[in-house]
């Protein structure tokens, strides 16, 4: 079949926003359910199809999204105006959809979690009028309406009753944000479609289809090849030879993503893949020891790490969010390398010698299952016999969540850019009532930690709020909650044709790629 120079003379004269877009995703969601699980690739899906209260800008800035306006009413609470939109299938977005969605977040079945932290503070939501409602607190909250930035706005009507399977199949995938859902293939990929009714600017695409590639040599040469327009999570030893093709176009920006350790406290016995030097059951958990904690911390040359394993696209840390972001402590070091002190902390907490298996994901962040190798290497020449098990996120991040590993390599991204956000989800001790610690599932607590983050989370000073978020980095970092490691550098490589807004909390927004002038 040919086609006419009449046909082709058409399609070159179609507008621009006829056109599509191809990304190529690294990592897969887990669900389209967007209150189902607080992990960047499933909220980076859920904010091209719902809107939310609030939003962030590339910096992490916060802006009104779904709110019209937002402000405090006195000291506890806050009134958030809605646009006059709809949702996809013609009915207006009201007031009762967003005290619906504020609801379910905490009561989604079989649901990892993740979101509660953002209800903190949170005592009663009132439904003013069908444009207006007002989140009333028990005292102080000033996180609130940042906080609402990372929850979806469903429509009530669809969605009551419904369950995450419905969402999963499409059926309640309905929202009001800048694309429509058309289809999703677990696992392969997710097609949207331009929302003409969406309440902010147009996106130019028409069509956008995320493809999921979670082999990096794949994913780099569907770029290459013109199959895909944009790729993420760009791998570090591809980066200069992509940089310099005249055909690609690089976007980067330092990232809010900390990669660290997290460790189980929550048995009494050896916790997963943890055994003494033989092999054999250890009678107390060793990760409960700050010693053996900071003997593994301290035996890492993290230097080593972001040079050689990321290739210079990431900066080594001690805590949990970079320089300039809230609470940020320039005062705290990077943990040193000292790997004869980690032999001598060790020899004084676990005579009998540690064996480990580090488990790590294969295919979710830059470089994961090379940087636990890279560890594994340096524990063991501090006598600490250690394995790593490498897992495909798909099954990784519900077998984390259930506790199953001793020890694992993680990530998070404070796109608040408050440390209150690992705190509250990840280290407060876990209490359904009070919303706090909805991703602790190692068990980890502390009561003055908590302490901290509570009064933390009343502050309206934000001097006095920033110097409790300090002062509670420093105290994690003493205790060696978590062993930090280092924080990522987003990049980006798109066809010379596009161009991508890169952005701090490494979201792939299909609405920021433009054509290129």
């Amino acid at each position: 079949m040919r086609t006419s120079l009449a046909a082709l003379g058409m399609l070159a004269a179609l507008p621009a926003g006829a056109q599509q877009l191809t990304i190529g995703a690294a990592a897969p969601i887990t669900s389209l359910d967007p209150h189902f699980y607080n992990a960047a690739p499933n909220t980076n899906i859920a904010q091209h199809i719902f809107p939310f209260l609030m939003k962030r800008d590339a910096q992490a800035r916060l802006e009104a999204d779904l709110a019209e306006s937002v402000s405090a009413v006195g000291d506890s609470a806050f009134e958030f105006r809605l646009r006059a939109t709809n949702w996809a299938d013609g009915r207006p977005v009201v007031a009762d959809d967003v005290a619906f969605s504020l609801a379910r977040v905490p009561n989604v079945p079989n649901s990892p979690g993740g979101f509660q932290g953002s209800l903190i503070g949170i005592a009663r939501v009132e439904v003013v009028d069908a444009r207006t409602i007002r989140l009333h607190t028990a005292g102080p909250a000033p996180l609130v309406p940042g906080n609402m930035s990372a929850i979806a706005i469903i429509p009530k009507h669809l969605a009551e009753g419904g369950t995450t399977a419905d969402f999963n199949s499409g059926k309640l995938a309905v929202g009001a944000g800048p694309f429509r859902f058309v289809s999703y293939t677990p696992g392969e990929r997710v097609v949207l479609e331009r929302n003409e009714g969406y309440h902010g600017d147009k996106p130019h695409w028409s069509r956008v289809t995320f493809r999921f590639i979670t082999n990096d040599a794949s994913r780099v040469a569907a770029l290459r090849a013109g199959d895909v327009d944009l790729i993420d999570q760009v791998p570090s030893h591809d980066l200069p030879r992509l940089a310099s093709d005249p055909s690609l176009r690089v976007a980067q920006i330092a990232g809010l993503r900390l990669i660290y350790l997290a460790f189980d406290y929550s048995t009494d016995g050896s916790p997963g893949g943890i055994t003494d030097a033989q092999g054999r059951p250890l009678a107390a958990n060793p990760l409960r020891d700050v010693r053996v904690r900071r003997a593994l911390s301290i035996a890492i040359n993290r230097a080593a790490i972001t040079d050689r394993v990321m290739g210079g696209l990431a900066t080594p840390t001690g805590q949990w969010l970079p320089p300039g972001a809230f609470g940020y402590d320039p005062d705290l070091p990077v943990p040193p390398f000292d790997p004869e002190t980690a032999r001598r902390l060790l020899a004084e907490a676990v005579p009998q010698g540690l064996r480990v298996t580090l488990y790590s994901p294969s295919d979710r962040y830059p470089n994961d299952s090379q940087t636990a190798q890279a560890i594994a290497q340096f524990w063991t020449r501090i006598g600490v016999a250690t394995q790593v098990e490498a897992i495909p996120w798909s099954s990784y991040a519900g077998r984390a969540n259930r506790n199953e590993f001793g020890i694992h390599l993680i990530g998070w991204g404070s796109t608040t850019g408050e440390a209150s956000s690992l705190l509250t989800a990840t280290l407060a001790t876990r209490n359904r009532e009070a919303r706090m610690g909805g991703l602790n599932a190692g068990g980890h607590s502390d009561p003055a930690l908590d302490a901290m983050i509570v009064q933390g989370m009343a502050t309206l000073d934000d001097e006095k709020r920033e110097a409790i978020w300090r002062q509670a980095v420093r105290h994690v970092a003493a205790n060696v909650a978590q062993i930090p490691l280092h924080q990522v550098t987003n990049s980006w490589v798109t066809r010379r044709t596009v161009t991508y807004e890169a952005r701090a909390d490494e979201r792939t927004w299909a609405h920021r790629v433009f054509p290129a002038n």
